[in-house]
């Protein structure tokens, strides 16, 4: 089997790499130490919702052949399918609390041109 292990290149102009705030840094190392387990974040799309395309957003146990890495910090790092990086390539993952123990992942993506009213979707 073929692995294919990428890793951003910051000189590499082709690829936008997708990167995480301090916010989303230290929430997402909260969830992988509260699993006991993981190395990263995987983040995709796929075709669901009113507007074409949904995010994908889990934790990583194992780094996918498909997978192209953008390393965070030591330990961590986001993990993209290649048939996804078209379309997030360049996001900025945020995490934003909502009221006192809430919060969610918010998502800066330059490459989407719409999104549906309930913000579950978008399109390039």
């Amino acid at each position: 089997m073929n692995k294919i292990v990428e890793f951003y290149d910051p000189k590499n102009t082709e690829f936008k790499p997708v990167t995480l705030t301090p916010a989303a840094i230290e929430h997402v190392k909260k969830k992988l130490k509260e699993r006991g387990k993981g190395i990263g974040l995987r983040f995709g799309i796929k075709k669901a919702g009113c507007s074409g395309l949904k995010y994908i957003v889990d934790y990583v146990d194992e780094q996918q052949a498909n997978d192209h890495l953008f390393p965070i910090e030591n330990n961590l790092a986001i993990y993209v399918d290649l048939e996804s990086l078209p379309y997030v390539q360049g996001t900025e993952i945020d995490y934003v609390k909502i009221g006192i123990t809430g919060g969610e992942l918010k998502f800066n993506n330059p490459n989407e041109k719409n999104a549906c009213g309930c913000g579950e979707s978008f399109s390039p």
